[in-house]
């Protein structure tokens, strides 16, 4: 193993190159390069093989990272995506877009001893194209086809995960979606430039030919009841995610030109993708020529940012209320961000919108850290003076997402959710107090990383299959 591994006291860290900023901010296309063959081996080669491989504890969904580091730096690309997708039902995706530097490259023991962590994303990436275009990713062959249907409501990482698990049971799939094309969050929501959607379309194309039945354009509560659903199916599964915005109250809040975050980047992403957007096309939802200032911290915001300069906007602010060290967001995409030109105004926080039909300025409170609150991150406090104001012509409000009141979207008062609107699940199982109806992703643990959704997806599965062959044992035994 030596002479193949633990080469990072030789061989130092190297991510694959980033497109020239110039260029980058001309288009929505993803800003890092692949990894060739050679490199990938390279960087595989560096990984120290732990005992105890870190990087593979703080991963949600356990991957077997130190084995396919191994087998990449082996040659066995192969054999490294089998063991890639064999916990993974999107490495692909979470190549790109997992924040590395907060889970598997965070944790990794030579980045602990100052020798720069294995860039474990950007293989994961290689692998999965690598298999892409050799053919070794196919569609699944189901052994021996079973007459149960599951019916999942959303297309999002969490219910396409679901999906593939049963479908690979040989069980009945049908998936249900408001939005014209599978992928939630995925397809609409993450922009081009960290997620091309043809990775997403590519995905979601080969669960189809799974046998994978899509549904778009319906909405539970409007197209069928939940307990229509119900009727139809043996099961069913509420992966909806978290999209209703969480609002700033504060006075001018409903002037024009103030918008939610994911409106923004839909609209974005369906021009992108060919769609006609009636609100970009006349400038709405468009940034270009305006100073533009995004309100929150995370990735979203990032995301917002980021689209808004390669929009052609006058001038991108980020207003966040806390500094850089405690931003929730992935520390790269901050990086890109101020690569890209972006000012970002710490300890900052808008204390009233200015304007007569739209914003026109912000006035600005000054923050100061005090102390740690339960969650050990220092709590924002108002500074009585030092505030300022900032010329604004659209505003884009990231602060987050809450659940949809889904019991009464979906025609179904018994429905349980939590006091935060959250479905409440059996903590085990997923299910919920509806017999025969589960939930997972962001529905159930509120807005959180694509991963941690993927995770769900595949943990739901397990139980759903449980209750339907329970449900097949009773049925038996009634006959």
């Amino acid at each position: 193993m030596a002479d193949k591994m633990l080469k990072f006291v030789k061989i130092g860290q190297q991510n694959p190159p980033k497109r020239e900023i110039d260029l980058r901010k001309e288009d929505f296309n993803e800003i890092y390069d692949e990894f060739i063959n050679n490199k990938a081996k390279e960087q595989s080669s560096r990984c120290s093989q732990c005992g105890v491989p870190f990087c593979q504890v703080h991963c949600p969904l356990s991957n077997n990272i130190p084995d396919w580091l191994k087998l990449t730096a082996e040659g066995r690309l192969e054999e490294a995506y089998q063991l890639s997708q064999s916990t993974n039902n999107m490495p692909e995706v979470c190549g790109r877009i997992c924040p590395q530097d907060r889970l598997c490259e965070g944790n990794c023991v030579i980045e602990q001893s100052g020798h720069g962590t294995v860039t474990i994303g950007s293989v994961e990436k290689f692998i999965t194209e690598n298999a892409w275009a050799n053919g070794w990713v196919k569609p699944i062959s189901v052994k021996s086809e079973l007459q149960q249907s599951v019916g999942i409501i959303g297309a999002g990482p969490a219910g396409l995960a679901c999906g593939e698990q049963l479908r690979k049971s040989g069980y009945q799939v049908t998936i249900y979606d408001r939005y014209d094309r599978a992928g939630g969050l995925l397809i609409y929501g993450i922009p081009n430039f960290k997620l091309e959607k043809f990775v997403v379309e590519r995905r979601t194309e080969l669960l189809k030919k799974s046998g994978i039945n899509f549904v778009h354009n319906f909405e539970v509560g409007k197209d069928a009841s939940l307990n229509q659903l119900r009727e139809k199916h043996d099961a069913i599964l509420i992966a909806t995610g978290v999209y209703k915005p969480r609002e700033i109250n504060i006075p001018g809040s409903n002037l024009n030109n103030i918008f939610p975050a994911m409106e923004f980047l839909t609209a974005s992403n369906k021009k992108g993708l060919g769609d006609k957007v009636e609100k970009f096309d006349d400038g709405t939802l468009n940034a270009e020529g305006k100073n533009v200032v995004v309100i929150g911290g995370g990735d979203t915001a990032m995301d917002c940012v980021r689209t808004a300069v390669r929009q052609n906007a006058k001038s991108v602010k980020c207003l966040y209320r806390r500094d850089k060290e405690n931003m929730p967001g992935s520390s790269r995409e901050v990086g890109n961000a101020e690569e890209e030109g972006v000012e970002f105004v710490w300890l900052s926080s808008p204390k009233e919108f200015h304007g007569t039909e739209k914003v026109e300025k912000i006035s600005v409170s000054k923050i100061k850290l005090g102390e740690p609150d339960d969650t050990g991150r220092r709590k924002p406090e108002i500074q009585e003076d030092g505030g300022f104001n900032l010329e604004v012509d659209m505003v884009i409000k990231s602060l987050g997402f809450d659940p949809e009141d889904l019991p009464k979207l979906f025609e179904n008062d018994d429905l349980q959710v939590s006091k935060w609107g959250t479905i409440k699940t059996d903590f085990e199982t997923l299910e919920t107090n509806v017999p025969g109806v589960f939930a997972a992703g962001d529905i159930v643990r509120g807005a959180s990383l694509v991963v941690w959704a993927i995770k769900d997806g595949r943990d739901v599965a397990e139980s759903i299959i449980r209750h339907l062959k329970q449900k097949e044992v009773n049925n038996i035994k009634v006959a």
